[in-house]
């Protein structure tokens, strides 16, 4: 280094004031550093830079596993159209139960992959459910009885279970609370890229019909699943467990995000303690979300499941239907990223999901009211990018407000696995017995979406209420927040979210 470029390091007094701790400290006032890659405070553009940098490393691979992820869960839509149930003999609501035998499994996985995640490295156990459901996608291709169907499904569940919540809880210990909607929108965009590109490979790969002695739907299932296993073989090395193992960070950036994400956490507690799994199952908003979920995932993966058919059923042949499914998911998908970057620059999450469950129940209600096969066309487009966007948006909400790391992961579980049990409802909302219309099954969706904008308008006022009690009683006890000392937040480090200095996502 050039002496006239070095600077003598910062004082301890000034790392601490700019929110360094510990060990941080002890190492960067050890060595003289280069003024580039350390300023107290990290300005705007250092700041942009870095969150940059970390976005480019762990949102594209995250993002790759998710749609892969869905891909394998959804593609089975795709297979409907391409003989699977004449071959297996599948009749009456045999195809509804094979969807919905995955969702209770599926559930079953996420609350205690996510504590292991919390003991372990996200990069093994991520690895792990990749090359498990991969095998069993590779299986599916080679089932002759409904009966093995079922039960590959139902592994299926159990092994894709801990990916979504488990990425979404990684996020959160990357990040800052309102910079983190964006980048499960970011990953969660993956699902629409993989309603788009399913359509799309399943339309290929049902030409292949006959090749082998298979028929087409046969060859979705084995080679979706290869590709998957393809991208699990270098997962271990793409996935970054945390900003202190990460290894495109260097010590001074490493400590620049633990300090940010210290100073955006208020302090709260970070051990592994059965107490916060406790405090988890006690919170009655985790509760709430959990039942505004199912009214988002319900329809989710209604459209997920069946869009295939519906278009179909609107008029169209088979192949004609697998392409008309990629529009609306472009859509989605453009919708997904916009709308979750506005909510994060705005800095709130419930009047966005009020906006996108409007949208929502619009297209619901142009599928529901008309038979017009244009109308109900232009129906899928806003049902689709409602519907898309609110995932990330109670993701993100869910998870700014929970305090504390472990108490985090367990609420996150149980808002997505209890809201994955949409998916049993799902699989029974649109049956063959209600075609071409399925009024029953819009009908279902309409009411699902209408209950959670109402639980999202309760719970952004609550949430407002709560805010402005805090800060009332705060002011009683101290002049400003800053006279909040750091004694007084060790003492309520344990209290998660309830603790007075905590401050809600409305």
């Amino acid at each position: 280094m050039d002496p006239q470029q070095a600077k003598k390091a910062p004082s301890h007094l000034d790392l601490t004031r700019a929110g360094y701790q510990g060990n941080d400290v002890e190492q960067l006032t050890s060595s003289t550093i280069c003024p580039t890659q350390f300023d107290v405070p990290y300005d705007a553009a250092a700041t942009k830079k870095l969150v940059r940098k970390m976005d480019l490393h762990l949102i594209p691979f995250l993002a790759l596993i998710y749609l892969l992820c869905f891909l394998d869960r959804t593609n089975v839509g795709n297979a409907k159209l391409a003989k699977m149930e004449e071959d297996l003999k599948m009749s009456g609501l045999k195809y509804n139960h094979a969807l919905a035998i995955l969702f209770p499994f599926y559930v079953l996985a996420e609350i205690p992959s996510n504590i292991i995640l919390k003991r372990f490295r996200p990069s093994t156990w991520f690895t792990i459910i990749m090359v498990t459901w991969s095998a069993i996608m590779i299986s599916m291709g080679f089932v002759r009885k409904y009966s093995e169907l079922l039960i590959c499904r139902s592994l299926l569940g159990f092994a894709e279970g801990g990916l979504y919540p488990g990425v979404t809880y990684l996020i959160t210990i990357w990040y800052k609370r309102h910079e983190c909607g964006f980048r499960m929108a970011l990953f969660f965009s993956a699902a629409t890229a993989a309603g788009a590109f399913g359509g799309l490979l399943a339309r290929g790969i049902s030409s292949m019909e006959g090749i082998g002695g298979y028929n087409g739907w046969r060859w979705i299932f084995i080679l979706e699943g290869l590709l998957s296993l393809c991208v699990a073989s270098s997962a271990y090395w793409f996935i970054h467990d945390s900003p202190a193992t990460a290894r495109f960070l260097s010590p001074v950036e490493k400590a620049e995000v633990e300090r940010r994400l210290k100073s955006d956490c208020s302090s709260l507690s970070e051990e592994f303690d059965k107490k916060y799994i406790y405090q988890a199952f006690k919170d009655w908003k985790i509760w709430v979300n959990c039942v505004l979920t199912v009214g988002i995932f319900t329809p989710l993966y209604s459209i997920s499941l069946f869009m295939p058919t519906i278009i179909k059923n609107l008029g169209y042949s088979n192949n004609t239907a697998q392409l008309m499914t990629v529009p609306p998911y472009v859509t989605a998908c453009f919708c997904t990223l916009v709308g979750n970057w506005c909510a994060d620059k705005a800095g709130q999450r419930g009047i966005f999901l009020i906006g996108f469950q409007l949208t929502a129940i619009t297209g619901l209600s142009l599928l529901l009211a008309t038979d017009v096969p244009h109308i109900q066309y232009a129906g899928t487009f806003l049902a689709t990018s409602g519907i898309f966007s609110l995932v990330p948006l109670i993701g993100a909400w869910t998870a700014n407000n929970i305090g504390g790391t472990l108490k985090r992961a367990v609420g996150i579980a149980m808002q997505i696995g209890f809201g994955n049990l949409g998916g049993v409802i799902s699989a029974y909302v649109y049956q063959n017995r209600d075609a071409p219309r399925f009024i029953r099954g819009h009908a279902i969706l309409l009411g699902l979406v209408t209950m959670s904008l109402f639980l999202t308008a309760f719970m952004t006022s609550y949430l407002r209420y709560e805010n402005s009690r805090r800060d009332a009683l705060l002011e009683e006890q101290c002049s400003s927040t800053e006279d909040f000392t750091i004694t007084m937040k060790q003492e309520e480090r344990e209290k998660g979210d309830d603790a007075i200095f905590y401050r809600y996502t409305v």
